[in-house]
């Protein structure tokens, strides 16, 4: 078992909570929060998250090719963000995992399958 916790973050969906013009550029709103989330690697959000973390941003559509960097690795979903933030939640066994989103739906989803579950406004802005 890894002991660092996966932190798996809905991009669309954390992106789309934030009424700061992301519709204008999807791509550049998704890198924004990739690069607000580079933090979270190694400094975690203590005391509930505590480093290291590994962070997942999923991203979709038109910030489908917003790459990964140091400290965040991009997942992108060839299809629905949802059921790919499924898939890594079912694939991860024995590991404390975390999605953010706000999708009621999403979160009932990795719920069920052990997922810890945050909103949006639980990480930093």
């Amino acid at each position: 078992m890894d002991s660092a916790p996966l932190l798996i973050v809905d991009g669309a969906n954390v992106v789309g909570s934030r009424p700061d013009g992301w519709w204008h550029d999807r791509a550049a709103a998704a890198a924004r929060l990739r690069d607000r989330l580079i933090p979270l690697a190694d400094h975690g959000l203590p005391p509930e998250l505590p480093p290291p973390v590994e962070v997942v941003l999923v991203v979709e559509g038109a910030a489908r090719d917003v790459p990964g960097v140091a400290g965040v690795r991009t997942v992108s979903a060839p299809g629905s963000g949802d059921d790919t933030i499924v898939d890594l939640v079912r694939d991860t066994p024995d590991r404390r995992l975390l999605v953010v989103t706000a999708d009621r739906e999403l979160r009932e989803r990795v719920g069920v399958l052990g997922a810890e579950v945050r909103g949006p406004r639980w990480l930093p802005t």
